[in-house]
């Protein structure tokens, strides 16, 4: 078999690794899962990294497993945590199991019935029949307090300042392996995956495999990637909105696009290897052409458009470079041909207002449009002083003092954009 282990290294996806786990993936086909807590009902571009770990392994002819904490997400991961989690209710970790559920369906195919077909699974299902007692005697008997101390997490939280860790989160760790120990069990899965902070519950979960079986039996693997942050050190995947999610009713598709492409030229270098599925040569390539002409922003151009067609489509990746195309723009030719939906999405963030179609119909002064009927300036004088110093352009274009803002501004009859110097923009919503 090809090794997978020699490819994710290239890309940077490779932190911590078991010894034996790259002999055992070369020799044959093997089960290998990451799991994802249901804190949402969606998964933002943190969780892109272990899909595309899942995605990789497929790919080299191993089956992936992607579970959903169902009963994890009832306690609360406390790796790289500070705090103590807020316990999620019955009801909305089922609103969350569903929303991840279909997320990850966009990327792994758990229809497919060829041999290595991905496998989606919920440690609710089993974890719910298990009484108090029963895993006291079946798991904790297993593992002992000092080895669960010398977890890093652990350690983090009992050292800091705060009221330390709670029982249940202490748990958690048990649960968590006891989930590897299920898989191995049930459906010979021998590897798990995951971010590099949870190397800790994951050699948890390998160390309970071997010591609840023998022989051949106890063979349990582990690997982990590294945690993304961007060239500065800064904490990858947040926009100024925060999160950039993998689903367009949180992130637009047309902000998910922008974001990739507004990645730096260093970043762009390491992402496009983690983040594609481009071939190494193809890779360097880009890389060479981007620093030949780094003003033409190849490399961020494919990383975007990557990126967008893997968690969106092409047909969506096309309706955002025409949004990024028309926003950038000087005329709004391209603005005017975006349906309402795309519209909003380019200037999702910017402040609005409403004004009676009515009002418009009969015309009105740009100087009331400025102040009295949208408040985008303060007053009228702050409006006629921005009007001389020829800084106000209504849907692109600089107007006067004596412009009257009518039906035919109307972009797709119910929008007209106002802007003031280069930025800053302002939406008028007419009904």
């Amino acid at each position: 078999m090809n090794n997978i282990i020699t490819e994710l290294r290239w890309r940077g996806l490779v932190h911590d690794i078991m010894p034996g786990t790259e002999e055992q993936l070369l020799k044959k086909m093997t089960t290998g899962y990451i799991g994802f807590d249901p804190t949402s009902d969606s998964l933002h571009i943190g969780n892109l990294i272990p899909i595309i770990l899942l995605v990789h392994l497929e790919h080299f002819g191993h089956k992936p497993i992607a579970l959903i904490g169902g009963a994890t997400g009832m306690i609360g991961d406390p790796s790289g945590k500070s705090d103590e989690r807020n316990l999620l209710d019955e009801d909305t970790l089922n609103h969350n199991v569903a929303g991840i559920k279909a997320v990850l369906s966009h990327f792994l195919d758990f229809t497919s019935t060829k041999n290595n077909a991905p496998l989606l699974v919920n440690n609710y299902d089993w974890m719910k029949t298990f009484s108090f007692i029963d895993f006291a005697r079946t798991v904790g008997k297993r593992v002992s307090v000092n080895y669960m101390m010398a977890k890093e997490s652990v350690k983090k939280r009992l050292s800091a300042d705060g009221d330390g860790m709670s029982f249940t989160e202490f748990t958690y760790q048990l649960i968590q392996g006891y989930d590897f120990y299920h898989l191995h069990k049930n459906y010979n899965c021998l590897l798990q995956m995951g971010g590099s902070d949870q190397w800790g519950n994951i050699t948890t979960g390998t160390e309970l495999v071997r010591r609840m079986n023998v022989g051949e039996d106890a063979k349990a693997f582990a690997m982990t990637c590294p945690l993304i942050t961007k060239a500065d050190g800064s904490k990858f995947g947040k926009s100024e909105g925060g999160n950039v999610w993998l689903t367009s009713d949180k992130t637009s598709v047309y902000k998910f696009y922008q974001f990739w492409l507004n990645t730096t030229d260093l970043d762009a270098e390491k992402y496009i290897r983690i983040f594609t599925f481009l071939d190494q040569k193809t890779i360097e390539n880009l890389i060479q052409e981007h620093r030949i002409a780094p003003h033409l922003r190849i490399l961020q151009k494919k990383l975007a458009e990557e990126v967008t067609i893997f968690v969106h489509s092409k047909q969506e990746l096309q309706k955002a470079v025409d949004a990024s195309n028309a926003f950038f723009s000087p005329t709004m030719e391209g603005l005017k041909l975006l349906d309402e939906k795309t519209f909003l999405e380019v200037f999702e963030g910017v402040s609005q207002a409403e004004i009676s179609k009515s009002d418009v119909e009969t015309g009105i002064n740009i100087v009331t449009v400025l102040n009295e009927k949208t408040g985008f300036l303060k007053s009228n004088g702050e409006a006629r002083r921005a009007l001389t110093a020829n800084s106000i352009s209504v849907n692109k274009e600089k107007i006067s003092e004596n412009f009257v803002v009518s039906t035919k501004d109307l972009i797709n009859g119910q929008f007209i954009l106002l802007q003031s110097g280069k930025k800053n923009y302002f939406v008028i919503k007419v009904k």
